[in-house]
């Protein structure tokens, strides 16, 4: 069978086998792909055709260290020793082989050394990964018109502080990070180099750098460019959705990781599922499912649910539980999000509770609303509910948030709906106002850790109670439409604020802005595919349509 068509990038190294290039070529792409493992496999075959490639050591130690969403707080023990040996022992067999390569590669080899401590005990990775992009800051000094070392040294200068690169609540790059030189770095090789374009890397980094930024919508044409070059690294097409979603194009978001969840299958005939790139596959079709949810498209976040769990098996989930088993239960959210009461009630429980402890707490949240919504008694789950979060552990992750952290929200969220349906509004709307409070306040990911915004359910019940103006407040904050915020409340033109705000103006007789709002609600509702009557389930859809 032909390999995976991964398009026409290249790093040129010194090899006199077409074939170890070629091999090469595509351990680097599957490297700006972030598919580590698989690059680790194609430079070992770039050695079977030529067992002096320095670089191709070179790319192993690279491939299986720390990157930017495998930290080294991420790895056991007992994974960090296998690892710097790894490490160690391709580096040492780079620096053997240097004297036969070109001076930007032994540059490239001496820089990564820096990378690595000796020593798998150490705890704080933070001097390794500065000390390395010190060293790639010289290298680009000494190749400045390299393209693949301006991607190497811009990846070098995240790493120092994944997803925290920009304070959102100010819009300004974090203090003590590298974030404006990366920026200067790579639009300055975009302004000057046509080929920056055709980069698999540069575009990704850039990407990841402005998605947390005051202005991710300047990495648009970025994205555009990117989900095309590498017609099956399932990654690098879904990254731009991570765009998408911040700039209100839920469709586009839709998809491309429809269409990035193909490339992935495809790896997963070839690989398997024991791999951490399982990691990825589950965020593409949770990133369907969050767009879906947002365009009000029922079936297309069901098959995105359905297809998480379908691709984590308890055998992978026993070996990848923190990292992966979180995902499981965001087919609750989506059955929440319309309203499913009756399914929800009546699924079962999954067989260990210890194994699926996050699924048996979420699972519990969604039957208590349930309860709560069709006049039944939520007690039980409540109860259940706390007794299941008890078992969650802090290492028990939603990629960048833990579950514990989400938990949180899911208890305001629960016992906010409880109340309510019980007649007791005040204590109700202090339970979701600290739901929008903790929701807010996670880390940033994309999708969003809580895949429901809180205000949703906040601002609908708000409306029944006929408190407008709050209401009114709470989906201009979710739109995006009041600037005074931070951006990771904001969920430009999704359909279920645009119906709430249009609500809001119509009943307070405003007649210029609500024209304009209901065109663009009449433009989303037209890709929905139920019947949108408020902005959460949990208002019983008493209002005309």
């Amino acid at each position: 069978m032909p390999y995976f068509d991964l398009g026409t990038h290249t790093q040129p190294v010194r090899t006199t086998s077409r074939r170890a290039q070629r091999w090469f070529d595509r351990g680097m792409i599957w490297c700006y792909g972030f598919n580590h493992e698989e690059a680790v496999v194609c430079f070992h075959k770039a050695l079977t055709h030529d067992p002096h490639l320095a670089m191709a050591h070179w790319g192993i130690a690279h491939a299986s260290g720390p990157n930017y969403n495998l930290g080294w707080h991420h790895v056991t023990p007992e994974a960090r020793v296998a690892m710097l040996e790894t490490v160690h022992r391709h580096l040492d067999l780079a620096l053997s082989l240097a004297d036969g390569a070109v001076a930007c590669e032994r540059a490239l080899i001496g820089a990564l050394v820096t990378r690595h401590p000796a020593d798998a005990s150490i705890e704080d990775y933070a001097p390794y990964h500065a000390a390395y992009a010190d060293a790639m800051r010289s290298v680009h000094a000494a190749f400045p018109d390299d393209l693949n070392v301006i991607a190497l040294f811009a990846e070098a200068m995240l790493n120092r502080s994944p997803w925290l690169l920009w304070d959102i609540g100010t819009g300004t790059a974090r203090e003590g990070t590298d974030t404006l030189e990366a920026k200067a770095l790579m639009e300055r090789a975009f302004d000057e180099r046509p080929d920056a374009w055709d980069h698999p890397g540069l575009l990704h980094m850039y990407i990841h750098l402005m998605e947390m930024s005051p202005t991710p919508e300047a990495a648009l044409r970025h994205g555009d460019r990117l989900t095309a070059l590498v017609p099956e690294s399932g990654h690098l097409i879904h990254m731009p959705t991570h765009i998408d979603v911040l700039t209100g194009a839920y469709q586009s978001a839709v998809e491309r990781n429809l269409k990035a969840s193909v490339a992935d299958e495809k790896f997963l005939a070839h690989a398997g599922a024991d791999n951490f790139y399982t990691l990825y596959r589950a965020h593409n079709y949770s990133f369907t499912l969050y767009a879906a949810m947002f365009l009000g498209q029922k079936h297309t976040a069901l098959r995105a649910a359905d297809n998480i769990i379908r691709i984590l098996p308890e055998d992978v989930l026993r070996k990848y539980a923190d990292w992966t088993e979180a995902s499981i239960p965001k087919k609750q959210h989506v059955m929440i999000r319309f309203g499913m009461w009756d399914e929800i009630l009546a699924q079962p429980m999954p067989g260990d509770p210890d194994l699926y402890c996050m699924t048996t707490a979420i699972m519990h949240y969604a039957k208590a609303i349930a309860c709560a919504n069709t006049g039944g008694n939520p007690a039980a789950h409540e109860k259940a509910f706390q007794a299941a979060r008890g078992r969650v552990p802090d290492t028990r992750l939603l990629f960048n948030n833990t579950c514990v952290d989400l938990l949180k929200i899911a208890e305001q969220m629960m016992l906010g709906e409880i109340a309510y349906h019980a007649g007791r509004h005040t204590a109700a709307f202090d339970h979701l106002r600290a739901a929008v409070i903790l929701d807010d306040g996670l880390l940033y990911d994309e999708p969003w850790g809580w895949m429901q915004p809180a205000r949703h359910a906040l601002g609908a019940l708000l409306l029944e109670q006929g408190q407008c103006d709050e209401a009114e407040a709470i989906y201009r904050a979710d739109l995006g439409l009041d600037t005074t915020l931070p951006r990771p409340c904001q969920h430009p033109g999704n359909v279920w604020s645009l119906h709430g705000l249009h609500e809001c103006l119509t009943r307070r007789g405003e007649t210029a802005e609500s024209a304009h709002i209901h065109a663009q609600l009449k433009r989303a509702m037209a890709r929905a595919d139920v019947d949108i009557r408020g902005s959460c389930y949990c208002r019983g859809q008493k209002v005309p349509a």
